[in-house]
């Protein structure tokens, strides 16, 4: 369907989706087997899907998986393996990525002419005092532990050198014999380097950084073996999640520092968007067009720059399931009334305007984004009038599917009891 509309799918093989019987008997991410099993999966996709998708993502955000699920216990598997689980879901991860990327450039790149990468979330780290050197290198560290703990080893055959040293030092200090860090073998190395044909980037804000001395006493942390301490301007806007802060200029340094790190790849940036508190319910989401205009503006810079930016993917068409915070995060720039049977969707204010966007590839000029701004204000009026009509239709609905039902069986009661007096008083 995508095709016959000419829209070109990509296919993220895993977005977070063990099957559980893997988790239960083999321990999910932290089994090496698991590469085994997750090649085996996506041959069978480029065998039954190759001909029609030729772009590839591998994994969907792996820190969130080895993080989340194995350090923190915030998301499935909800495991807490502090300063050990994360470090070996994620290199299990990276050969299971490597393995894949092999597989197809074995067996079918050359019959469907496709290419695999990943998708990597990254928020931009800034120093909190810029002539500050321990600030500068806490900062490189915030990147380094976050993107480049996937980046480098896909891109280069090895974990960053930097964040190689900190946990080393730090298992030191903890009495261990080895780092907490899995090491790649020579043959690893080699195989795993130069597997991503692109490099998905999804990016949402930024953080100040700054150095700070975790003691080893502390105990095993993946948070704490970076040394430092993540700060927002309080002065940026967050209008939803309580993590999402709009910082526009982090996004073109991030992209830059892409095009430095890891020698020019493509890139496609995978999600970039805002959400908005549950209890909004206006359609008119003013901020959502501003950060979309901000941060597409930077990625625009990015590219003038020279950064190898293929597209761009707005997060997201509808509002959805957010994980661990279910509905209550809205990033849709459609509405999603969830409580209603039929969840009918209403466009908010960003549709017509991210419309424009795609149409002109890019912004044209100040007048006419101000002229599409007022004109998507005015269309998102008649949704939110729509909306809040919205309750009178779910009234309509319960009139016609428990009142008339309920009405009628007293009804049929009523006349029993009637027909009965009736027969008794002949009698």
């Amino acid at each position: 369907m995508l095709l016959a509309n000419k829209i070109t799918p990509i296919v993220t093989l895993y977005h977070w989706d063990l099957p559980q019987v893997l988790e239960e008997k083999y321990g999910g991410w932290q089994n090496a087997s698991m590469a085994n099993y997750f090649s085996e999966f996506a041959n069978l996709c480029f065998e039954r899907f190759g001909n029609r998708v030729k772009y590839w993502i591998t994994f969907n955000n792996p820190w969130s998986v080895a993080v989340e699920g194995y350090e923190t216990g915030e998301h499935a598997p909800g495991l807490k393996m502090g300063g050990t689980g994360a470090y070996n879901a994620a290199h299990n991860i990276l050969k299971a990525h490597a393995k894949v990327w092999h597989t197809y450039d074995a067996q079918w790149r050359n019959k469907q002419k496709g290419m695999v990468g990943i998708s990597l979330s990254a928020d931009w780290g800034e120093p909190v005092d810029v002539t500050n050197q321990r600030d500068i290198e806490a900062a490189e560290r915030y990147v380094q532990f976050y993107l480049g703990w996937f980046a480098t080893p896909l891109f280069n055959g090895d974990y960053p050198q930097i964040m190689k040293d900190y946990v080393a030092r730090k298992s030191a200090q903890q009495g261990l014999s080895s780092s907490r860090l899995p090491t790649f073998s020579p043959h690893e190395k080699s195989y795993m380097r130069s597997t991503c044909d692109f490099m998905g980037i999804s990016h949402f804000t930024t953080r100040y950084i700054t150095q700070k001395n975790f003691p080893s006493n502390r105990g095993n942390s993946y948070f704490t073996d970076r040394d430092l301490a993540e700060l927002v301007d309080p002065r940026w806007p967050d209008p939803g999640s309580e993590w999402l802060y709009s910082v526009p200029w982090g996004f073109r340094r991030l992209l830059n520092f892409v095009k430095t790190q890891y020698g020019d790849p493509m890139i496609y940036v995978t999600g970039n968007g805002v959400s908005e508190k549950m209890i909004c319910t206006d359609l008119c989401d003013d901020w959502r067009m501003q950060y979309f205009r901000d941060y597409i503006n930077e990625m625009l810079k990015a590219v003038k720059d020279g950064v190898n930016v293929k597209g761009y993917t707005a997060w997201s068409l509808i509002d959805k399931f957010e994980w661990d915070e279910g509905y209550s995060e809205r990033f849709g720039m459609y509405y999603v009334d969830f409580g209603s049977k039929n969840k009918p969707r209403y466009p908010k204010a960003s549709v017509p305007y991210y419309k424009r966007i795609i149409s002109s590839n890019g912004f044209p000029n100040e007048g006419e984004i101000e002229s599409w701004k007022r004109k998507a204000l005015e269309t998102c009026t008649s949704s939110n009038q729509l909306l809040a009509a919205d309750p009178l239709i779910s009234h309509m609905e319960m009139v016609t599917e428990i009142v008339v039902p309920t009405v009628c069986t007293l009804c049929i009661l009523l006349s029993a009891v009637f027909l009965m007096f009736l027969l008794r008083t002949q009698i």
